[in-house]
């Protein structure tokens, strides 16, 4: 059964991509990053396509300021293929300079603003970038001359030393005679558009090439299966250097020419009263922030009756926070979403109508998308049974920037090695159980973390929940939670007892680390185990 046959798909074809794989695409799509935004302008130049702290922009002049800064951009030097990294926070400077890089034919690289100064520079150093864009107040985390000796050009949005301020190149920009007029540079599909660069959860990131055809093919996934509309207005509330910020939020609302609203921090409080101000229509966020939207006092007391959408992916949303949300919002649809910044942001989708009931999927495959699931030795296992997830499709990256070691080893024949174990089911949902790495092994028994952690999650007030393995000399690894639960009574036997009701007694957490702080997360916003591992060693020790 196509579960998308009643959805506004576009017509399909088989098409070479990529040297050396035949992939289902659609046939009509926009030709680049830049020609979304032209149509966008094209037809609603009049309608809102920013607002950011009560200041609105029309796609006319979102359109004019990234015309200018092209301008300014493209007389520092500023060319086609030329990467530029952007240091920039959630705030219209970051559309804005987006679409300045893409009219250019210029290869954006977000960098999310939490990132340190060396791993800023390693990711710099590595793309070989000759400029940055960055908010003032992060100056202190810009590499100098040595650190990247590519980096010729450094362009703040406010004042720092060292730095042309972003102002006075659009200053600039418009004294130039008709240097606004230069027509957009002239890119193939298959050139890379943005880079972004893995968590680096192992190792050093790697930069992932989103051409423009994969982004091209993700937004009209999400218009087609999501049913956006022209009129949707989406907060962007993760991070817009994300990939589902970037992609999901940003891009997919320009292409159907609806409104991005722009939340420059997360406040749950805040959050819900800018919904019911700008009324918001669509989201896309992770589990936690809708649970704390419910714990907000605001949340009963705003109008949210025109949200509608509600993406969610990253974590399983608890089955509690589902039914929470049914019940106050029953207009509010919650789609939960699966992808990496490997496949552009969307693989699986959930249909509306289908969450509560397929409360532990992460959907069906999109319909470009291709989806195997293989065992260890590279071959496909039956249904409901766990292996990796494999996936292929147009919106799937042709690999990873100058990195041809890594490209190898994480794609076969365009299909990427997701490194999430996983299965799915007769009736095509798939489900994820962990990463390969994080799977757990007590005394020869298979622990998926993703199990426990949703137990936990169901549990009144918890809004984080992780599992690790504690070493064990006997058993080679126990269970240990770590909880992130503000305002609850430390209380590890009702913990255990919960998870003895719904698990077998070999998952059960043995041992619970409560903390009342956020638990970590890397500056792409996953959750960093590494450092809860080192965390559990160093209170062993």
């Amino acid at each position: 059964m196509n579960p998308w046959h009643a959805y506004p798909v576009p017509a399909q074809r088989d098409e070479a991509l990529h040297g050396d794989r035949i992939v289902r695409c659609f046939a009509e799509r926009p030709a680049s990053v830049h020609a979304m935004l032209a149509r966008a302008v094209a037809q609603r130049g009049a309608h809102e396509a920013l607002v950011c702290d009560g200041r609105r922009w029309t796609y006319a002049e979102l359109d004019a300021q990234s015309r200018h800064i092209a301008a300014g951009l493209r007389a520092r030097g500023v060319a086609a293929g030329d990467r530029v990294a952007m240091f920039i926070s959630n705030r219209p400077e970051f559309v804005f300079v987006l679409f300045a890089l893409q009219r250019l034919g210029a290869i954006a690289v977000p960098v999310g603003v939490r990132e340190a100064r060396t791993g800023l520079a390693f990711m710099l150093k590595q793309c070989g970038a000759t400029g940055i864009v960055f908010d003032a107040d992060l100056a202190d985390r810009i590499p100098d001359d040595a650190e990247v000796p590519s980096l010729r050009l450094r362009i703040s949005i406010g004042a720092a030393a060292g730095a042309v301020p972003l102002n006075e190149l659009q200053t600039d920009s418009q004294a130039e005679p008709r240097a606004d007029e230069a027509p957009a540079a002239d890119v193939r599909e298959q050139d890379t558009a943005v880079i972004l660069y893995t968590s680096g959860t192992t190792g050093h990131p790697k930069g992932a090439m989103l051409t423009h055809l994969n982004i091209a093919h993700s937004v009209l996934h999400f218009e087609a299966c999501m049913r956006l509309q022209p009129d949707d207005r989406s907060a962007l509330a993760v991070p817009a250097s994300h990939v589902t910020g970037l992609i999901a939020i940003i891009l997919a609302m320009v292409h159907v020419g609806g409104t991005v609203v722009i939340v420059p921090a997360f406040k749950a409080p805040d959050f819900v009263a800018l919904l019911a101000r700008e009324r918001v229509t669509h989201t896309l966020m992770v589990p936690a922030m809708y649970t704390l939207c419910l714990m907000s006092p605001e949340f009963a007391s705003h109008d949210l009756s025109r949200w509608r959408i509600g993406g969610y992916g990253g974590a399983p949303m608890p089955v509690a926070t589902i039914d929470q949300l049914a019940s106050s919002l029953p207009g509010l649809v919650l789609l939960n979403a699966y992808g990496a910044t490997e496949t552009t942001s969307p693989t699986t989708l959930m249909p509306a109508g289908l969450t509560r009931e397929h409360a532990d999927s992460v959907g069906v495959a999109l319909p470009c998308a291709r989806i195997v699931v293989m065992d260890d030795d590279g071959v496909e296992v039956p249904p409901d049974q766990t292996g990796e997830l494999w996936i292929g499709g147009p919106m799937v990256v042709p690999g990873y920037w100058d990195n041809p070691a890594a490209t190898a080893a994480s794609f076969t024949a365009g299909y990427w090695h997701s490194g999430d174990l996983g299965s799915v089911d007769a009736d095509g949902f798939f489900r994820i159980f962990d990463r390969k790495k994080d799977m757990l092994n007590r005394g020869g028994f298979k622990v998926y973390s993703v199990e426990v952690e949703n137990t936990l999650m169901a549990l009144p007030g918890v809004v984080e929940a992780a599992i690790v393995g504690r070493p064990c000399p006997v058993l080679g690894e126990r269970v240990h939670a770590f909880i992130h639960a503000p305002g609850v009574a430390h209380d590890d036997a009702a913990v255990q007892r919960h998870c003895a009701a719904h698990l077998a007694d070999y998952k059960v957490p043995e041992s619970i680390t409560w903390s009342d702080t956020p638990l970590p997360r890397n500056a792409n916003g996953k959750l960093v185990k590494r450092s809860l591992r080192e965390r559990l060693a160093g209170a062993g020790a």
